[in-house]
C-alpha cells in the first residue's frame, strides 16, 4: 500500500498541511515516521478519512442528491444573449460549466463570488497518475 507525506495527504483532501498534522497528532489519521523523519500516511487510512469526510453534511445542513460538490469561487463569467460560461476555481481544480444566461444572472455570479460546481455526470473517466 502506497504511503504519503503529510503534504500530498493535505493536497488530496483539499485540507492544510496543519490540518492533516493536526489529525495525525490526535489520532484522527494514522501515520508513522518514515527514515527521514517525515510523516508517513498510509494510503488505506487516507481513503477512509476522505470517505468520512465526504460523507460529512455540507454546511447550513442542506441535503443535495449530488455528492460531487466543488466549492470556490467564481474566476470568469462570459455571457451571450443565450449562455453563459462560468469557470470557478475550486482549491487545485477549474470548473467550467455552461449555464443560460438567465441562470447567471439570477445567482448573481460575476468574478470573486463563491459559489458551488455540483457535478452529477453518468460517465466519468478515471487515470491512475504515477508519482515520482
Amino acid at each position: 500500500m502506497p504511503t504519503y507525506r503529510a503534504t500530498e495527504a493535505a493536497t488530496l483532501l483539499g485540507v492544510s498541511d496543519d490540518t492533516v498534522r493536526r489529525w495525525i497528532d490526535s489520532g484522527r489519521l494514522a501515520a508513522a515516521r518514515d527514515a527521514a523523519g517525515h510523516h508517513a500516511v498510509d494510503g488505506r487510512a487516507l481513503a477512509r478519512l476522505a470517505q468520512e469526510l465526504g460523507a460529512e453534511p455540507a454546511p447550513g445542513g442542506h441535503q443535495r442528491s449530488t455528492r460531487n460538490r466543488l466549492r470556490g469561487i467564481v474566476t470568469r463569467v462570459v455571457r451571450d444573449t443565450v449562455m453563459a460560461q462560468v469557470e470557478i476555481q475550486a482549491g487545485p481544480f477549474r470548473v467550467v460549466s455552461l449555464i443560460s444566461r438567465e441562470a447567471a444572472d439570477d445567482l448573481g455570479l460575476e468574478p470573486g463570488v463563491v459559489a458551488v460546481a455540483s457535478v452529477k455526470a453518468t460517465n466519468v473517466a478515471v487515470e491512475h497518475v504515477e508519482r515520482p
